[in-house]
């Protein structure tokens, strides 16, 4: 009896979710490799990285993209200057105007005989799947869902809902952020497509970090790309959305009259001035990188895999440190033997800085909860600890606009990246208990003589008092919070925040999430 009323509730679930979302279609599922290494070099952006590295000793260039406008300009130019494939992994897409210019462009450039794969985690897609099935309905588009479900998909209540079946498997997600055009040229770093990660919001905007890469590192980064796009739990899109087998032209219809309605925008103005036939870098530095990356089954292995198996393994064994750590990280969660390691390494006279968002600045209050607590333990062993502010004084720093976020009433910091005396990494990863254990994420180890200085005025401007909290206990040992206003420095000895993100962070201590976040 109790068996008969299992599979009854099963049912009713599965039901309630065709209903919501639809089931499932029968779709031939291709099996996709990136282009070979001597067809990238026919390509015109394979001749501009070959020019590029003919007088050069180091195999691979860099530069850094962190200024939200210009990454977004670099990525709508490999889309134009792309020739045979562009391939795209995000884990949010948003509906904004940078999105809805970038879905032209890309019908544009599969009109133009370029092969499109796009791989979007698909919590991260809720409610754009007839958008992306209408995407994909051109015979050159290919877009794939990461660790999907059939059920629930046509709003974030829904999908969460439908989640509860298997909480424990919907808890992961893949968080990678890479772009890859002809095989040649990789963008990698924490900026998902959205308005926000591009200052191109009105109310909310990221300080973000992507690192431009060419050389021997691309077709590495290209083969994660493959990995993840032929796994078990990359889907067709149209498994679970219907489109005609011409809505392509439809949805190229929409997006050029709503373009066509903002094209005087600010924005699309200054997008405009950008050059069409240059290549995607100003600068390149030259050095060495190393791909790195999740397996992408990471998301399917039973229970909560050992740490020396993930990203975080492979970085911990190819980095020394002894000198200097920079942790930029927009969520940041040390545990209890994250933080015995920082103290451990200040006693051993490594300089430690951490730059991470205030309980003002962040997104995820929830998350702050679970570094709060150990901030006065780090201040005491001397780890130095800035928090971004979500109002930023531009009126009387010296520093440079790199890490400013102009045009929004409110800023947070997303920037991943961390540096390990000579080496820099840059990637989706934050560090936090969900990107060593949970989810999947993907990053370049670089080092290059001459990048790091540029990393190091990224590291100035997010210690400056005019847009970042300098952490720091009185005499009583109390926390401060230091910072500029008007170039007038001011001290505040109550945590900046609201209630409701004091209420957020203190339930997430309180509930000891902090394994889960």
């Amino acid at each position: 009896m109790r068996k008969t009323s299992r599979v009854t509730g099963w049912g009713l679930i599965l039901l309630v979710g065709c209903l919501l979302a639809g089931c499932t279609h029968s779709v031939v599922r291709e099996h996709h490799v990136a282009l070979g290494s001597a067809d990238a070099r026919e390509t015109w952006l394979g001749n501009q990285v070959a020019v590029a590295a003919e007088a050069q000793t180091e195999p691979d260039g860099f530069a850094l993209l962190a200024n939200g406008q210009e990454a977004f300009a670099v990525r709508v130019g490999l889309i134009r200057q792309a020739q045979r494939e562009l391939d795209i992994q995000t884990y949010l897409l948003g509906d904004g105007q940078t999105t809805r210019l970038v879905f032209s462009q890309l019908i544009e450039a599969a009109e133009q005989g370029v092969r499109i794969r796009l791989l979007v985690d698909d919590m991260g897609a809720v409610g754009q799947g007839e958008r992306l099935a209408a995407l994909a309905s051109h015979p050159g588009i290919h877009v794939r869902v990461y660790n999907p479900l059939p059920v629930g998909r046509g709003h974030v209540v829904t999908r969460v809902l439908a989640s509860v079946v298997d909480p424990a498997q919907q808890h992961r997600r893949m968080h990678n952020k890479l772009w890859v055009a002809d095989n040649s040229v990789a963008i990698v770093g924490g900026r998902n497509l959205g308005d926000e990660y591009f200052d191109a919001n009105d109310t909310r905007n990221f300080a973000d970090l992507d690192v431009v890469a060419v050389g021997d590192v691309v077709p590495a980064l290209s083969s994660s790309f493959d990995l993840y796009w032929n796994h078990g739990l990359a889907q067709p899109i149209e498994r679970y959305h219907r489109a005609d087998a011409h809505a392509w032209q439809g949805l190229k219809r929409d997006l050029a009259v709503w373009l066509d309605e903002h094209a005087d925008s600010e924005y699309f103005t200054e997008l405009r001035r950008q050059p069409r036939h240059s290549p995607p870098w100003e600068t390149l530095h030259w050095g060495e990188g190393l791909a790195m990356w999740d397996a992408p089954g990471k998301l399917a292995a039973p229970g909560m895999p050992e740490w020396q198996t993930t990203l975080l393994g492979d970085l911990t064994a190819a980095t020394e440190l002894n000198e200097q750590l920079v942790m930029i990280s927009a969520y940041f969660v040390p545990t209890e033997r994250g933080v015995e390691r920082l103290i451990e390494l200040a006693k051993q006279g490594v300089e430690v800085d951490i730059i991470t968002n205030s309980l003002a600045s962040t997104d995820a209050a929830v998350v702050h909860g679970a570094y709060a607590p150990w901030r006065r333990d780090l201040l005491e062993s001397g780890v130095h600890l800035y928090e971004l502010r979500p109002e930023q004084d531009a009126s009387t720093s010296s520093a440079s606009d790199e890490m400013r976020v102009p045009g929004a009433s409110a800023s947070a910091l997303h920037i991943k990246a961390i540096r390990f005396d000579d080496q820099l990494f840059v990637g989706s990863f934050n560090v936090d208990p969900r990107s060593i254990f949970w989810n999947t994420e993907v990053g370049v180890l670089i080092r290059s003589e001459t990048l790091m200085p540029a990393f190091n005025e990224l590291v100035d401007t997010g210690r400056d008092p005019s847009i970042s909290y300098q952490l720091a206990l009185n005499d009583d040992g109390q926390l401060r919070w230091r910072f500029e206003r008007e170039g007038q420095p001011e001290e505040l000895s109550d945590e900046p925040g609201t209630m409701w993100q004091r209420f957020n962070a203190w339930l997430s201590h309180t509930l000891r999430l902090e394994r889960w976040l």
